[in-house]
């Protein structure tokens, strides 16, 4: 387990609907028979196919979540932290990322770190 999925728990944070699945699917909702959601993945069984294993960090909550938690970091410390933690799980879980998604999230912490240099005035000396 990485530094960025206990941060964000997924397991228990986040609210993966049928909706969700049939769509990141592109299956019908009616073909979903249950969504079960373990510590790492979600596990979902589908008529005629069986079951079939989701990694959380390939659904729209999961892009939400780390975008959130680049912006609720209150210091700089603190996102350049998270940012480590990211770039660790995309570099180990490298197959289940794209460039759009970590093109995303640095936006995002961009803003974030910007915001925070200028509130803390990082670098100065009195």
């Amino acid at each position: 387990m990485t530094n960025l999925i206990r941060c964000i728990q997924p397991a228990k944070k986040f609210r993966v609907t049928v909706n969700a699945i049939a769509q990141y699917l592109k299956s019908p909702k009616h073909e979903i028979l249950r969504v079960e959601r373990w510590a790492y993945v979600v596990f979902v069984h589908r008529k005629g196919r069986g079951g079939q294993f989701i990694s959380y960090r390939k659904l729209q909550q999961w892009l939400n979540a780390v975008a959130c938690q680049i912006q609720n970091c209150s210091t700089w410390q603190q996102l350049r932290q998270l940012w480590l933690a990211i770039e660790e799980d995309c570099k180990k879980h490298n197959k289940q990322y794209n460039n759009q998604q970590q093109q995303f999230w640095c936006k995002i912490w961009t803003k974030r770190w910007d915001i925070l240099w200028d509130g803390e005035e990082i670098g100065e000396s009195g």
